[in-house]
């Protein structure tokens, strides 16, 4: 059996490219989408390609991207209309097959492999003609990655932009992924990144020279898939938003390049798990109904605690309290922390999600969990268009993305 052939086709400055559809006289002036036009202190969601050219960056806030572009115009969201588009954009990737699986709203993954005969059979024939029925139809451009696995499809979307097709083969993919910043391999995120960079891991050519031995140590099981996906062992298949797999939990890991003692380190290593957690769950529209959380300590000893939730959540910061109250059972201080695992359990779709609140306490309660949530999504649009390392929460008191205390 031949290789799939996995197109990888990610939306170019989607918030921005569409607000400009109503707008086509700003096309060639820097122009950006942010949350809130009247504020000084509002954050840049998206921008055009005039703009990001002066440096304009996404999650920065207004009156830092004014500094860099007095003239930048700022256009207020409109995101029903960007669920719109991203539906009219999949539907023309289903013209080409059924296997289109979505990831996030300006991104999809098509396998053609069963219908690329159909359509001429090349595969960078088929990805330019969706771009330009894309241009043509939708006034949209997207860059597309071309590969035998959906980690190098993905790679190669982003590896030129816009409007771009990038093929990444059997025979060119060496040349093309090993010299890529580790960072930009599919599930390194800042953390893990931050961790193979203090063993002199830069590349994902260095990662995948790395044993795997040494990964699983330093990260557990995301070491092992990450050291698969740098040497192009990626078999994960192309699921339609229909067909995917039941969730019974999500988690994350990480093994620490030096272990905790204090209990300020903990808490940043338990913060940075449960927004990773959090971020995953909202990405599949999936909230948990219990946490779990498990710790290694220096001799290799890993105890684990769990708990049930007063209502099922997707937020970071109700995750991370209960994972702070486990870890404040299981942990007596000064004793090394060198690994942390945060889990979220009990699995439902938002659907099945409900919340039973004090009649008395409803409307504090509901504002608040309001407030959060449009704080958290703002944070997920950010590292959609930006990078997951392009925004964090710290702890309370720091002055990052904060709390609603």
């Amino acid at each position: 059996m031949g290789d799939r052939v996995i197109l990888h086709c990610d939306l170019n400055c989607f918030f921005a490219s569409v607000e400009l559809l109503s707008h086509p006289d700003l096309r060639d002036i820097p122009t950006a989408v942010c949350g809130d036009p009247a504020s000084r202190h509002g954050i840049i969601l998206a921008k055009n390609e005039p703009a990001k050219r002066l440096g304009i960056q996404t999650a920065e806030t207004i009156w830092q991207a004014k500094k860099k572009c007095p003239g930048l115009v700022l256009l207020p969201p409109h995101h029903g209309l960007y669920r719109e588009y991203s539906r009219r954009v999949n539907a023309i990737y289903e013209q080409y097959t059924d296997l289109v699986e979505p990831f996030g709203i300006d991104e999809s993954w098509l396998d053609i492999t069963g219908s690329m005969h159909l359509f001429g059979g090349d595969p960078k024939t088929i990805a330019d003609a969706l771009r330009r029925r894309l241009r043509q139809e939708l006034g949209l451009t997207i860059s597309v990655g071309v590969s035998f696995n959906k980690v190098f499809a993905k790679l190669g979307s982003d590896y030129k932009k816009p409007d771009a097709t990038t093929v990444i083969s059997r025979e060119n993919w060496q040349d093309i992924v090993w010299p890529l910043p580790v960072g930009d391999l599919l599930f390194v995120g800042r953390a893990a990144g931050r961790v193979l960079h203090q063993y002199g891991v830069e590349t994902i050519g260095q990662l995948a020279a790395c044993s795997p031995q040494m990964l699983e140590t330093l990260l557990g099981k995301l070491g092992l898939q990450l050291h698969e996906y740098a040497n192009g062992l990626d078999g994960s298949p192309v699921r339609p938003a229909g067909q995917q797999e039941p969730v019974k939990s999500v988690g994350n890991g990480t093994t620490f390049p030096k272990n905790l003692t204090r209990w300020e380190e903990v808490q940043r290593g338990l913060a940075v798990l449960s927004d990773s957690v959090a971020m995953r769950l909202r990405q599949q529209g999936l909230y948990c109904g219990g946490v779990s959380v498990s710790l290694r300590n220096a001799q290799f000893r890993t105890v684990s605690r769990q708990m049930r939730l007063p209502a099922p959540t997707h937020l970071m910061k109700d995750i991370w309290q209960s994972a702070m109250e486990l870890t404040q059972r299981l942990w007596k201080a000064p004793e090394p922390v060198r690994m942390l695992t945060v889990t979220a359990l009990y699995i439902t779709d938002s659907a099945d999600s409900f919340q039973q609140l004090d009649l008395l306490e409803a409307p504090v309660v509901s504002r608040q969990q309001e407030k959060q949530e449009k704080l958290e999504r703002t944070m997920d649009a950010i590292r959609g268009k930006y990078g997951r390392g392009s925004i964090s929460f710290g702890l309370p008191g720091e002055d990052r993305a904060g709390w609603d205390d």
